[in-house]
């Protein structure tokens, strides 16, 4: 199970980096084009629509790259939070729902929570 677990905390912590990635990008493009634009007002709409997008994504995908070290540390709090990260990427069609769906049943293994039992005390 110990293996299972370091893969599922690679995924999470691998589409959260995506998502950052996803966010930066989606920022800049949309920003961008309305700098490229030259138009004052285009200028105004772009840069708040696109910094509201990036910081959602980002917002979403922070916790999936804490929760992913947590597991990779062990912490008790990071099996709770990754089952409910992973609940809601199973929203994700096709590959978030594979990856919730393995992090899911990975996470709620026996074995697995008295892994993280015994640390009950971080």
């Amino acid at each position: 199970m110990e293996k299972h677990i370091t893969l599922v905390a690679i995924l999470n912590i691998g589409f959260g980096a995506l998502g950052i990635l996803i966010a930066i990008i989606t920022f800049v493009v949309v920003v961008g084009a309305g700098l490229i634009s030259g138009d004052e007002q285009a200028i105004a709409i772009t840069s708040m629509v696109g910094s509201a997008i990036a910081i959602l994504i980002f917002i979403i995908s922070m916790p999936q790259i804490i929760g992913g070290v947590g597991l990779l540390k062990r912490w008790y709090w990071a099996r709770i939070l990754m089952l409910i990260i992973a609940a809601m990427n199973l929203i994700n069609i096709p590959i978030g729902t594979i990856v919730g769906g393995y992090t899911i049943w990975a996470l709620l293994q026996d074995e697995t929570a008295s892994l993280f039992a015994r640390d009950s005390k971080s």
